[in-house]
């Protein structure tokens, strides 16, 4: 095979990466277990193009363990950890392309490269590898299906499956209950937090915190930042996330309002140039921009820049701007994902379940790939439900069950009765 060339003495210490995590990553764990036994994935070509961390090494190496031939490239150049990639060539012999701050050229050629080796299923993360894959003339003859782990690949393969253009059968993978709930809303609360702490080293409690959109990752966020003692905004374009916002007791307002009072700013809606020029203007001096949405494009740079008198790299991830007008602006990790950039991403608990979601559902396509549409379709309600019974039970906690008469009396309704 032919592998990116990187210093093998890094691979010593992803290996040690990849142990740690998978130890907080059970429900997988067990998966693996199952997989090693029955070989559901014989021979089946796996295409991954994920955020390469000590998590995904988890998830990668299941696959191959079910008998896949696994091939993983970076979701984002600046994701990778170097160590991990490493050590799945030289401890794992799973092929890897992708090098951390790699840029945009070589990042689109690691996309070709796992295209190139005709994958049977493809794995995704934001959906770059499936929109190269549809760019391709013939590309798709032989992909059986593929998943998706976030909300902005999601709404992107919407996009084509809307306009007839989807070549294969996706399974939304973020939109499972086992993922969505947890991954968006505890992982990336946490993990923005943590990558802005380990950035910036400033005091979150007091600060007015601007949290862009009330989804589900905007919740975690919102939540957390509210957790340090932060006073916390919320700005949203959709009056139902904006009024459940107002009863979880946040302030609400548009960006233009926002945009005067905040200290720092979290853009979290997959949408592009949610925080703009005309909202840099009215900013505070010293004000602190971030990003927790999948793409850099939703903190306009190119305005930033455009408003900007001289740029700085004044410490690792922050990049001060010095407006026309004298004031500064820090943008964080080139406005791309904060908690990847800054922090390791997800903690390895919440990544059992999204990843667990990921290997069942590869499994599915394999055994499936012959009778489903060619649409965007939810993960089956068994493999959700699986996977909070087994994490759980990777807990200690047991619940309850239905007895006869409770199904009966759900399932049957008589007039009069």
């Amino acid at each position: 095979m032919n592998y990116d060339i990187r210093d093998i003495n890094l691979a010593k210490y992803g290996n040690k990466a990849i142990k740690w995590t998978g130890q907080n990553m059970p429900v997988l764990e067990s998966i693996k277990k199952r997989f090693l036994k029955s070989k559901p994935l014989k021979s089946v070509k796996v295409a991954c193009c994920l955020h390469v961390t000590a998590e995904t090494a988890n998830l990668v190496i299941t696959l191959k363990a079910g008998g896949a031939e696994v091939f993983l490239c970076a979701s984002n150049p600046l994701s990778t950890q170097d160590k991990v990639a490493a050590s799945l060539v030289r401890d794992y012999n799973i092929a890897v392309f992708a090098i951390n701050k790699e840029n945009k050229k070589t990042y689109y050629s690691h996309i070709k490269k796992l295209l190139d080796k005709k994958p049977d299923v493809t794995m995704d993360d934001g959906a770059d590898l499936v929109s190269a894959l549809h760019k391709t003339s013939k590309a798709t003859t032989n992909v059986w299906g593929g998943t998706e782990e976030t909300t902005t690949g999601v709404i992107r393969l919407r996009s084509l499956e809307k306009q007839g253009k989807l070549l294969y059968p996706i399974i939304a993978v973020n939109d499972a209950y086992t993922k969505h709930l947890f991954d968006n809303r505890f992982g990336t609360g946490q993990s923005t937090i943590d990558g802005i702490v380990r950035a910036t080293d400033i005091l979150i409690a007091g600060k007015k915190f601007v949290v862009c959109g009330y989804g589900w990752c905007g919740r975690g966020v919102a939540l957390r930042a509210r957790g340090m003692g932060a006073n916390v905004i919320i700005t949203e374009t959709d009056p139902i996330r904006a009024l459940e916002a107002l009863m979880d007791g946040f302030s609400v307002m548009s960006i233009k309002e926002a945009s005067k009072l905040g200290d720092i700013f979290v853009t979290t809606t997959g949408d592009v140039n949610v925080i703009d020029k005309e909202h840099f203007l009215k900013m505070k001096d010293k004000a602190i921009l971030a990003n927790a949405g999948h793409f850099n494009v939703e903190i306009n740079i190119k305005a930033l820049r455009n408003i900007s008198n001289k740029q700085a790299q004044v410490k690792d991830n922050i990049r001060e701007y010095s407006l026309k007008n004298g004031r500064k602006l820090y943008l964080l990790g080139e406005g791309r994902l904060i908690n990847l950039v800054a922090a390791t991403g997800h903690p390895a608990s919440v990544m059992d379940m999204s990843f667990s979601n990921q290997a069942l559902c590869c499994e599915y396509i394999v055994k499936n790939h012959k009778r489903i549409d060619r649409k965007v379709l939810s993960v089956p309600n068994k493999i959700d439900r699986k996977i909070a019974y087994l994490k759980l039970k990777s807990m200690g906690i047991k619940i309850d069950k239905l007895s006869k008469e409770q199904k009966k009396y759900l399932s049957s309704w008589e007039i009069g009765t």
